[in-house]
């Protein structure tokens, strides 16, 4: 898939494909889906290309965190039923429809979502890949599948068990409602909720927060949070308290700690 540069400038970049527009802004990558038509429902070219962007930014030392968001009117409203729905079972097992968004749960960078309007299907499950979610008042979550005659495929049913308990993600599931983004919010799947039209900014403005920190200690921060999903408390207790030891190799720590001392802020090198 090719890409065109739009504009530059001495600030940062930006990018635009077919299916997402992508910009950078000091330390931080935007990836913008960019499908109005189809309310940015996400399909396979869709799929490639945010993927690709998250770990061509990973690789790129200069960028630090990642802001996803979609349009006013949805951030996604799911995946592209129109791609999937004359598929054969074999075809969606051969291709293992999907895997390749497990790609940008392994990105090391921190990923701010911002959405505003229908975070529906994969829309939510994109949502809840992402490590923190501003969510507009108007934004809606939920997982439909179910009046499909399928079930969430990209992670849905586990991830949101995990944000929001049993009991809603059964309801949810189940009955295919919708949740606002107040109950999302009170529910621990939404970070925060604002008003529909400061969600980018407020996503940027704590992306630029954390681009301001160390690099390296902001993505084993990140790794060390998600290791409490994926181990028992001992194993995940242990992880958190060597890499904690680890971070005294690094110059960063020094920094850090000497600035404390010394009243200033820090002047993190990422090393």
């Amino acid at each position: 898939m090719s890409e065109k540069t739009t504009t530059a400038d001495e600030k940062g970049s930006s990018q635009e494909t077919a299916v997402i527009r992508t910009e950078t802004r000091g330390g931080v990558g935007i990836i913008r889906l960019n499908r109005p038509k189809a309310l940015n429902a996400l399909n396979y070219e869709t799929m490639v290309a945010v993927v690709d962007a998250a770990q061509a930014w990973e690789r790129d030392e200069d960028i630090s965190v990642i802001v996803l968001t979609g349009s006013e009117k949805a951030f996604a409203a799911g995946a592209d039923i129109k791609e999937m729905s004359s598929k054969s079972y074999m075809e969606m097992y051969a291709s293992d429809w999907f895997a390749q968004w497990q790609r940008l749960t392994q990105v090391r960078l921190p990923i701010v979502a911002a959405v505003n309007g229908y975070a529906l299907g994969g829309g939510c499950e994109l949502a809840m890949m992402c490590d923190i979610i501003i969510a507009g008042e108007g934004a809606k979550f939920g997982q439909p599948e179910i009046n499909l005659g399928v079930i969430p495929g990209m992670g849905g049913s586990q991830r949101l068990t995990h944000a929001v308990g049993k009991a809603k993600a059964m309801d949810m599931i189940l009955t295919a409602r919708n949740m606002g983004a107040e109950e999302a919010e009170r529910a621990g799947l939404v970070s925060r909720v604002v008003a529909d039209d400061h969600v980018v900014d407020t996503a940027l403005q704590i992306a630029d927060t954390i681009a301001k920190k160390s690099r390296p200690v902001a993505m084993i921060a990140k790794e060390s949070v998600g290791m409490a999903f994926e181990t028992p408390l001992a194993q995940g207790l242990t992880f958190e308290r060597r890499v904690f030891h680890s971070l005294f190799a690094t110059e960063d720590q020094k920094e850090g700690m000497s600035a404390f001392s010394e009243r200033r802020d820090a002047e993190f090198e990422n090393r």
